[in-house]
């Protein structure tokens, strides 16, 4: 088989109706649009529109709330800085938001950088992130290390 022998199956792709092409091709004059009205004209698109019933979308009711004063920190476990410390990608001496950027454990700063307990730390690390749960907290410390915080 070469390349100018592929073809499609048989039926599998329509030829585009081209509208307002004279009289003969059957789909002149008004273009299968009729007479005159909203619909006829070009641009017009009456989008939820149900003959005049109440549309779905009014009939459903609202629901949900954004809260516009909410935090998305990007989470940062104690098994992945362990890791990273032992594939020697972060200093365990000194670990802020910006090395974690650097080591590829958190891709984006968000609103911060949160420390969480999962898994487990046997370096004594002093790291600096904006929040941590009491768990990480207590983790860290069990270890030798340190966590401060940043506004």
């Amino acid at each position: 088989m070469k390349l100018n022998e592929l073809h499609d199956n048989p039926g599998a792709t329509k030829n585009r109706i081209r509208v307002g092409r004279g009289i003969g091709s059957g789909k002149g004059k008004t273009s299968a649009r009729g007479q005159k009205g909203q619909k006829a004209r070009s641009g017009a698109s009456v989008q939820g529109f149900q003959g005049g019933q109440m549309p779905i979308y009014r009939q459903l009711p609202k629901h949900g709330f954004k809260n516009p004063f909410s935090t998305h920190f990007a989470v940062v476990n104690l098994d992945r800085i362990q890791k990273a410390i032992d594939a020697g990608k972060l200093n365990a001496s000194e670990i802020t938001i910006d090395s974690l950027l650097a080591a590829r454990l958190v891709t984006k700063k968000l609103d911060g950088v949160r420390l969480l307990a999962n898994g487990a730390i046997t370096s004594a690390v002093n790291i600096t992130v904006n929040s941590a749960s009491k768990a990480a907290v207590e983790a860290v410390e069990k270890a030798g290390g340190k966590v401060n915080f940043v506004k």
